[in-house]
């Protein structure tokens, strides 16, 4: 890869912290000393930080004023491994900038989003009123692994010490092609699934003295994949699901199987929560086989932030406001995706949205995102900060 040097001026500030970031292997759940560069950089700021280490992960909480708005910048330091490394054009942990391209791990997923906002926190902490935000710092190590003790973690922190966020903005991708075409509001949830089903092993010669599993598996599956959940609406996609695996255990031609595990995934909308669409899925299952049993895990929460016009700030509109003046176009509202970290902090009294860099390379051999598209993101941090806790 060629390498392109940027105009004879100083790099934006938002630049010099990706590539610092980056340069750092900081494979799930490793940190490998992101938090305490941040840490370093937030304390000059005035912030009061605090470092937990829990069960292996990492995670910083940072927090800036005393006022009663409860601001927060939710992300993460961790990122995937990088795959074949003889694909990579250069070494993933040794970020290059290219034809005005920045290229390395986590350029979009998503120390980027982290480095846009210390940037723009950097622009406007001078001009924010103490006495009228409180300013949160959420970081964790475990975004991209199981995250059981990450952003989990800190949010039942936060509940235990009595903070209540109102707004949290997380800086994962979730632009299509530009930075502010898209911003999230919501997610759907997850759920995946493990069905036993069993049956009588015998001679396939004589089916009348076995009865085949996969067979009655088959109607199982008929019965889940036929279900007509809802459809979701024009801010929401609606609930679907997937069989992921079927095993019978060792394969012989001639033996009618007694046994059969399926495991199945369910995305699924805000109509329904782990409860309700637990109990959902036992019922259609147990409807078709009555001796079928199921097991769930990896449980992930939907979640829909709506404007609220009644609060004296609404962090959807600080944001579309902020993507107006930063590119002259307002964004798409979406839900798509999967699932992320912002599920841990959504409730009825906290708004929370995304907002990062394209997506178009997350977890890609090569991942890379275009410098502008950086730049217009510390732009975005910088109007949200000032409109949210601006003197």
């Amino acid at each position: 890869m060629s390498v392109h040097s940027l105009p004879s001026v100083l790099p934006a500030r938002s630049i010099h912290f990706a590539e610092v970031l980056m340069a750092r292997e900081s494979v799930t759940p490793i940190d490998a000393g992101c938090q305490s560069y941040l840490m370093y950089k937030l304390e000059k700021l005035g912030f009061v930080c605090e470092k937990h280490k829990v069960n292996g992960v990492k995670n910083l909480i940072a927090k800036w004023g005393h006022g009663p708005l409860h601001f927060a910048f939710s992300g993460h330091t961790d990122v995937v491994p990088p795959g074949p490394l003889d694909k990579w054009k250069s070494n993933p942990f040794c970020p290059v900038i290219s034809q005005n391209k920045l290229y390395g791990r986590g350029a979009a997923d998503m120390k980027t989003g982290i480095a846009a906002m210390l940037a723009a926190t950097e622009r406007t902490i001078a001009s924010m009123d103490e006495n009228k935000v409180s300013y949160w710092w959420l970081i964790t190590s475990d975004e991209e692994g199981e995250a059981e003790w990450g952003s989990r973690w800190i949010a039942e922190y936060l509940s235990s010490q009595n903070v209540h966020l109102d707004m949290c903005l997380v800086g994962e991708p979730s632009a299509s092609s530009h930075t502010g075409d898209t911003i999230k509001i919501g997610r759907r949830g997850s759920l995946s699934g493990t069905i036993h089903v069993t049956g009588k092993q015998g001679h396939v010669a004589y089916p009348k003295t076995a009865i085949n599993a996969i067979h009655k598996a088959t109607k199982v599956v008929t019965a889940l994949t036929q279900y007509p959940f809802d459809t979701g609406s024009d801010d929401f996609p609606g609930t679907t699901l997937q069989i992921t695996h079927m095993d019978t255990g060792s394969f012989t031609d001639n033996i009618v199987p007694s046994a059969v595990r399926i495991e199945f995934n369910v995305r699924y909308s805000w109509h329904y929560n782990q409860e309700s669409l637990s109990t959902l899925l036992r019922e259609v299952i147990n409807s078709v086989d009555t001796q079928a049993t199921v097991s769930f895990s990896r449980p992930c929460e939907a979640y829909l932030s709506k404007p609220n016009n009644n609060a004296e700030v609404c962090l959807i509109t600080c944001i579309e406001k902020a993507i107006k003046s930063a590119t002259g176009r307002y964004p798409v509202v979406s839900t798509s995706g999967g699932t992320s970290d912002g599920r841990f902090f959504a409730s009825e009294s906290t708004q929370v949205v995304e907002v990062g860099v394209p997506n178009t390379t997350i977890h890609q051999v090569n991942e890379h995102i275009h410098l502008s598209d950086l730049l217009t993101l510390e732009d975005i941090y910088a109007d949200v900060l000032l409109n949210v806790g601006g003197r």
